[in-house]
């Protein structure tokens, strides 16, 4: 089978350049920001040590504001919410066990730090959700 790289996810927003600051904010390497039409601008950002961009803008898709809901992998949970939060993100505090329904989540990282085992979340302004999840060991066939 031929190989299939996700490398750009599509975020709906309503206001691109308060978007744009925000991702800037978060450390995300800016990638472009262009107009290449009338009504069309495209703004991409990839987060650190990423293969996937994220793009939005204006007149690039027809989604929901607000609607993403993406993941981010991380090696270490908790510095990546220190980090994040140092860095004015509103962060929810770190559980583990599954990721859905919020109800059966478990407060803190996971007590042995399973790999897949640890997440926290946030949103950007418009309510696009990023859940990050601990990943120290992968899975087989995996990256």
């Amino acid at each position: 089978m031929v190989d299939m790289n996700l490398e750009v996810n599509i975020i709906p927003v309503s206001d691109v350049d308060r978007s744009k600051q925000f991702y800037a904010d978060l450390g995300w390497r800016f990638d472009e920001d262009a107009a290449p039409a009338d009504g069309v601008r495209i703004v991409q950002f990839t987060p650190p040590g990423s293969g996937c961009s994220v793009t939005f803008g204006q007149g690039i898709t027809a989604a929901r504001t607000g609607s993403l809901q993406g993941a981010l992998i991380v090696s270490d949970i908790e510095e990546a919410h220190n980090e994040l939060v140092a860095r004015g993100v509103e962060a929810s505090d770190v559980w583990h066990g599954a990721p859905f329904p919020a109800e059966v989540r478990l407060k803190g990282p996971d007590p042995e730090r399973t790999s897949y085992g640890s997440f926290f979340s946030f949103a950007d302004p418009d309510g696009n959700t990023w859940m990050v999840q601990e990943v120290t060991t992968r899975l087989p066939g995996r990256i």
